[in-house]
């Protein structure tokens, strides 16, 4: 099964060193910073951007898990972690793969 597949867990830990290495090899276009796993996407218009904003916010809720959104001018960083674990956690990264899924960039 893989990341985007699965749902989010209602027990979670914070991931270690070798575990996040091996999460973040499954989605190779987000890294590591400030404690957050994050990415950012780029869209030809304000109205692309503001689409794909609320196509997150529509699966974050499906998922009871919600990101930090910084939003730009055709331009999203997303960004994940869980604040129960103060960290990152595999729920972050089935977010994510699944964030990949949606239409843009």
């Amino acid at each position: 099964m893989k990341l985007d597949e699965q749902e989010c867990r209602e027990e979670v830990q914070q991931l270690g060193e070798e575990e996040l290495a091996f999460y973040l090899s499954h989605v190779p276009l987000w890294h590591i910073r400030d404690g957050f796993l994050r990415r950012r996407f780029s869209f030809p218009t304000y109205s692309a951007t503001m689409a794909f904003v609320n196509a997150v916010a529509m699966l974050a809720d499906a998922q009871d898990h919600h990101p930090e959104l910084h939003v730009g001018f055709g331009t999203v960083e997303v960004c994940w972690n869980t604040h129960s674990v103060k960290g990152i956690s595999e729920n972050d990264f089935i977010c994510a793969a699944k964030v990949e899924g949606l239409p843009g960039d």
